[in-house]
């Protein structure tokens, strides 16, 4: 190296380390709060999307930024268990694509079934069936799930026989009594729309479309449904500043004015959709150790996210064995996974084999301690409630249900 280059190179280095020379600026993932009407919004316009309203909205850099998602009051509790953004971080090009895909009938064999077939935004993102209803009226043998407040959960199916959303969303594709088709039939037919072609390309930065980009993508979108603040979580949130006198909040005031501002906050919420007596009764059975609710759903979802047996189902000749199918573990035999409380009031009929119509139902089958069996879960005792404690758990669990966000279902792709 010559003198004047070893000046140069060594001036260079002096200035990049004292910040003289500008460097690019470091991509910050923009902050988002969930639930969003607007990422659940879909591309501005009406009637089908053209390829050129697509390619305009894919054009925008906006719509590619990573997001950093915050959960709402309550649910946010749970901010630190966020799961699968690691692998497969959120963009809004992503997320819209998957909605998308989401109630998009042409992922089916027949063009009749769509992921929304079974998990509705209008049916609490279930279905009021006692079982999913697939392609050509097939019904199969479980009630069909929520998809929302999966960004909090790893393991899907009543079971847990998915070890992520993205493996979850794919499953139903290649159902035969479900959506009936193959990976690679609704791959082909998806290459067929350009609109699908062009995002994604733009979004997968791929000129072949996959089914896990088609499991990323409906992963993207369903990770974006959560519940919003309940009555429950307002009461929740006020309970710090419940007992202070007039003094205090003007003590408080004057010192912290932060905090101050958390109450005021607090205060507003509370008013605007207060818990009633009855509610608040049901909540102080639901995790009080004589009843004991909170065993399985805790957290902030309401959910522990594990796997037991309530008896459901362990009366017929050939039960339902649930995880042990999965994990061949005899602890496990006729065990499915606790289902969160939030917004459980919209999505009846319940359990796994949706064999109870209504929330009493489901009071009343814990009341008298299950279905005897062999496996049924030490958690599951008689209750010996009465009939006004029942009521109060009931509307507990309805104390429980926030606002989805409002999502575009009918603007889809154009083409055959």
């Amino acid at each position: 190296m010559t003198h004047n280059n070893l000046f140069r190179t060594t001036a260079f280095l002096t200035a990049l380390a004292v910040g003289a020379i500008a460097q690019p600026p470091v991509a910050r993932a923009e902050k988002v709060s969930l639930p969003s009407d607007k990422l659940a919004a879909g591309v501005p316009g009406t009637g089908p999307v053209s390829l050129e309203e697509i390619k305009k909205w894919l054009a925008d850099s906006k719509n590619h930024e990573t997001l950093e998602v915050a959960l709402p009051e309550g649910l946010s509790l749970g901010q630190s268990q966020i799961s699968g953004l690691d692998k497969n971080p959120l963009t809004r090009a992503k997320i819209e694509l998957g909605r998308q895909l989401y109630f998009d009938t042409r992922l089916s064999a027949d063009n009749t079934i769509s992921c929304a077939s079974c998990h509705h935004p209008d049916d609490g993102y279930a279905r009021h069936t006692q079982f999913g209803v697939g392609i050509g009226g097939q019904m199969g043998g479980r009630n069909s799930p929520v998809s929302y407040n999966r960004i909090l959960s790893s393991l899907q199916f009543w079971d847990g026989r998915a070890d992520s959303v993205e493996a979850q969303a794919v499953g139903p594709i290649q159902n035969p009594i479900e959506m009936g088709n193959t990976h690679e039939g609704c791959v082909k037919s998806l290459q067929e729309i350009p609109v699908y072609v062009a995002q994604f390309k733009s979004v997968f930065k791929s000129d072949k479309i996959t089914i896990d980009q088609v499991g990323q993508a409906l992963a993207s979108f369903e990770r974006t449904i959560v519940t919003g603040t309940s009555p429950f979580d307002a009461s929740e949130a006020y309970k710090p500043f419940a007992s202070m006198t007039k003094e205090d909040l003007e003590d408080l005031k004057n010192d912290d004015p932060k905090v101050y501002a958390k109450y005021e906050a607090a205060a507003a919420l509370a008013k605007a959709m207060p818990m009633s007596e009855s509610a608040k009764r049901g909540q102080a059975l639901f995790f009080s150790e004589r009843v004991n609710c909170s065993a399985c759903h805790v957290g902030a979802n309401l959910a522990d996210e594990k796997y037991h047996n309530l008896g459901i189902g362990m009366d017929a000749k050939e039960p339902d064995l649930g995880r042990y199918v999965v994990t061949k573990v005899e602890a496990d035999k006729g065990a499915f996974k606790t289902p969160t409380i939030r917004n459980v009031e919209l999505s009846a009929p319940y359990m796994h084999d949706g064999s109870l119509a209504t929330l009493m139902d489901v009071v009343e089958h814990y009341n008298k301690g299950g279905t005897p069996n062999a496996h049924l879960s030490d958690k599951v005792k008689p209750l010996k409630l009465t009939d006004q404690e029942k009521l109060d758990i009931v509307e507990f669990m309805k104390a429980c249900t926030g606002p989805f966000p409002k999502v575009q279902q009918g603007r889809l792709p154009a083409g055959k």
